[in-house]
């Protein structure tokens, strides 16, 4: 009898793990897709996201895991955490400008790091108690995707903040290619680096 509960609370037990395994690697298709930002910008620009189905098309694995699922890819095995070109990241969803290489530095944290964005239109920023701790998330203005968190321990002279992003959420733009991308318009800010 000891044998049959033991087991049956065994079973009950993976049960459970299962199902919330499961409910924790979908939070996003249980919601209905929203048009606007759940916390919109300073200018009040609406979302452009796709559908999940698109969404899952366009990126890798890992891009929507990170942006749709406000996942976090691993430090010092990412894309862009030691990257030294000139150029600016872009929202791998919605192509919108977001970082310049100009405002990145190295953290030592493993993953991108910038002290401001290009404008601070391009990101929302809402509070993230996620891991038990309270933290600032930033996410795409336009887009809505999860790009990182920032924080107030980045370098004092560059205004003391630190935007932790993930590479999956960005896409880099070498400053070579800005104008046949498309991001023309940012070329002034290299320019005066010469």
């Amino acid at each position: 009898m000891l044998i049959f509960c033991a087991v049956v609370f065994v079973a009950l037990l993976g049960v459970l793990i299962f199902l919330n395994r499961a409910r924790a690697q979908k939070p996003n298709d249980a919601l209905p897709p929203s048009n606007s930002m759940t916390t919109p910008s300073s200018t009040n620009q609406t979302s452009t996201k796709p559908a999940p189905e698109e969404l899952k098309k366009k990126l890798t694995p890992e891009q929507y895991h990170v942006t749709q699922q406000c996942g976090t890819e691993p430090p010092f095995r990412n894309e862009y955490w030691d990257n030294h070109r000139d150029g600016i990241y872009v929202d791998v969803v919605s192509g919108e400008p977001l970082f310049s290489s100009l405002d990145k530095f190295d953290s030592g944290s493993g993953w991108p790091s910038f002290t401001k964005p290009i404008e601070k239109t391009k990101v929302a920023e809402k509070s993230d108690r996620s891991v038990g701790m309270e933290r600032t998330e930033v996410r795409g203005s336009k887009s809505d995707s999860h790009l990182g968190h920032v924080f107030d321990d980045g370098p004092a002279d560059k205004g003391g903040q630190r935007y932790c992003i993930n590479s999956a959420a960005l896409r880099f733009v070498p400053v070579e290619k800005l104008k046949e991308e498309g991001y023309g318009q940012y070329l002034p800010l290299f320019e005066n680096k010469k």
